[in-house]
């Protein structure tokens, strides 16, 4: 029994203790889940490409093999017994030991490699003389030609990219939609095309996935140029506006928008 003059306990915050820790925990996800992916995605591909590249490499050059050699004398006793008992395996008795990430040193070496010998002339020549063949080859060609296009699309060292982020009025007036310029129209577009001022070709990617899109074709005075960088812009798109640069809007962005509107 407690007086009118007694504080009332106060009641146990067993909500507020279980929402701190459901709070915790998705913390916690949100910063283990993408070092967790990135490791075993890195862990997943490496071992991929080790599956591909040692069945060509021959048994006696296998790291395991190299490694049994350099361990053991001609007379099959070895250099350092105590190490050899800690690695051999007990069913074999020899080391086997899972080199991870070596088949992919060897894979970079021999595409530089490949790299290297398809700029000079025997190389071009060769390359010149395989693609005659192919080209005489009906499916064979499809195929070859289709992949050699994506791989020239993406792994090309080539300065031609996007210039920069912009908003556009897209797919109705008073709707903006994030863009990245590639170039001013030119030939039979430009041409064609009834505005007194001259184009400008805006990709307008999807979100979340923004490698695909819409090419369309803008006046020049349409489109408003962002200063966020393509990194920042793209981010912003795969986030669904989550994401968003850091710092505001320029001041010039936010009166051309005002105009606009």
């Amino acid at each position: 029994m407690t007086t009118p003059f007694e504080p009332e306990p106060e009641p146990k915050k067993r909500g507020h203790l279980l929402t701190n820790l459901r709070n915790s925990f998705l913390t916690g996800i949100v910063v283990i889940a993408p070092v967790g992916l990135t490791v075993w995605l890195i862990w997943t591909v490496v071992g991929w490409v080790d599956s591909f590249v040692w069945p060509f490499v021959p048994d006696y050059y296998q790291p395991n093999a190299l490694l049994n050699r350099w361990m053991v004398d001609d007379g099959g006793r070895a250099h350092w017994p105590w190490l050899y008992d800690l690695l051999a395996s007990e069913e074999t008795g020899r080391i086997e030991i899972n080199v991870r990430g070596l088949g992919v040193v060897i894979f970079l070496l021999f595409t530089m490699i490949v790299g290297w010998v398809a700029k000079g002339i025997i190389g071009r020549s060769l390359i010149t003389f395989g693609e005659r063949l192919v080209d005489r080859t009906p499916v064979v060609r499809s195929i070859y030609s289709g992949l050699k296009q994506l791989a020239e699309t993406v792994f090309a060292q080539s300065e031609r990219s996007f210039e920069k982020a912009c908003l556009i009025e897209y797919p109705r007036k008073g709707i903006w939609a994030i863009g990245f310029i590639s170039t001013s129209a030119k030939g039979e577009i430009a041409g064609r095309t009834p505005v007194s001022g001259g184009l400008t070709s805006v990709f307008v990617p999807t979100t979340p996935n923004p490698t695909s899109g819409f090419l369309l074709f803008f006046p020049e005075e349409d489109v408003i140029e962002l200063d966020m960088s393509l990194e920042d812009a793209a981010k912003l798109v795969i986030s669904a506006g989550l994401v968003y640069p850091n710092g505001q809007a320029t001041k010039e962005t936010v009166e051309a928008l005002a105009k606009a509107s």
